[in-house]
């Protein structure tokens, strides 16, 4: 088969890393385009992985400015994605781009589209693509609005295909790098910008400079601090600056003590690697695949804006316990238990789609014929 996967984030880079890894070794021809988001192309190139870029990352702010870029944007990667699609004639379109659905849908080539975000929150991805998508890949309490038709459902979290043990091992001369040893403890700061697409209303905000700044004395009196993001950081907390390859930032947050941050995909995935997690954001409580993480496992907290007290308290209790890791290690290891490896899965579902998946159609029988082993 030839396979194309378009990504749109760095999380979508890893969500499919070992799905084409498995490809490739059963002899199917993978290609990959992007679309400029954060770091999405530095990781490529420090991972050595071949792409073509179909859209170039412009920085905006306002309501307007949001839906003019993405809307421009979204008719740039259609374009481009044509010409690509038919140059390489691919079997198959997979990934987490609007346009592989359009391009699918003119060429009459299946698309799959993977999504963990619910409907509500992520309208404007959700609206331009699932009404021409072939299917929807979601977790089962994910939200498709009214395409429940198109969506293949599994018991899982797309985070869980590249940070299971099956797939990753943390690499600990990560920490040599920054001068940590083993024992010490330390806390990863994620700073994000709030304009994306889930966003464009600008009602969501995250962790302030003011919020930080009254944080720094409660972490560093118990830990080595380290602060990244998206944009620069202030000059005040620039001395905190993590300075480390960006395609090693998994092995650096496997050993952390806490994860703070405002980013939805990074907490999920320091819960997922059983590091426990605080989300400050406007965000919470509203996405199903985090609330599972943090409700059902307890492998982070989401504490909202408007009770910053909280995120005080709850970064202390975390520093002060010396048993955490040992008690995050156990709700990990529950987590892998109840889930799907969805790399198997995927593999599986590529191959054969449509013809298999209309045999294999309840979540019970996903969850027995792709069991995670752990």
């Amino acid at each position: 088969m030839r396979i194309l996967f378009a990504l749109n984030h760095p999380a979508h880079y890893y969500l499919f890393k070992f799905i084409i890894k498995g490809l490739k070794n059963k002899g199917h021809n993978v290609e990959i385009v992007i679309k400029e988001k954060d770091i999405l192309e530095k990781l490529l190139i420090l991972e050595g992985v071949h792409y073509t870029k179909i859209s170039q990352k412009k920085n905006v702010n306002s309501k307007l400015a949001i839906l003019l870029k993405g809307s421009l944007e979204l008719l740039s990667r259609d374009i481009n994605l044509l010409k690509f699609v038919r140059n390489n004639k691919p079997s198959i379109l997979v990934g987490t781009d609007i346009a592989i659905t359009h391009i699918g849908r003119f060429f009459k080539i299946p698309s799959l589209v993977y999504n963990e975000d619910d409907f509500e929150i992520n309208k404007f991805f959700c609206k331009l693509s699932y009404p021409f998508a072939s299917a929807i890949i979601a977790p089962e309490y994910t939200s498709v609005g009214k395409y429940e038709k198109k969506k293949i459902s599994y018991n899982g979290i797309q985070k869980m295909a590249y940070l299971g043990s099956n797939y990753y091992k943390p690499n600990d001369d990560i920490l040599k790098i920054i001068n940590l040893n083993l024992e010490d403890k330390f806390v990863i700061i994620r700073l994000v910008s709030l304009t994306a697409g889930h966003d464009i209303e600008g009602k969501h905000t995250g962790l302030t400079k003011e919020i930080i700044e009254k944080l720094i004395p409660t972490i560093t009196s118990k830990a080595k601090l380290f602060i990244t993001g998206e944009d620069n950081l202030p000059p005040e907390l620039e001395k905190y600056r993590l300075k480390i390859p960006v395609n090693r930032m998994h092995d650096l947050m496997s050993y952390a003590t806490l994860f703070i941050g405002d980013s939805q995909s990074m907490c999920a995935e320091a819960g997922i690697l059983g590091v426990p997690f605080i989300r400050f954001n406007d965000f919470v409580g509203k996405i199903q695949y985090l609330n599972d993480i943090e409700n059902t496992y307890n492998l982070g907290w989401g504490v909202k804006t408007d009770n910053p007290e909280r995120l005080f308290v709850i970064t202390n209790e975390v520093l002060s316990d010396d048993t955490i890791k040992a008690q995050w290690q156990k709700k990990k290891r529950q987590l892998f238990s109840d889930k799907i490896d969805l790399v198997s899965f995927s593999v599986w579902l590529i191959e054969n789609f449509p013809v298999s998946w209309k045999n294999l159609q309840t979540e019970k029988d996903i969850q027995n014929k792709f069991k995670y082993s752990i």
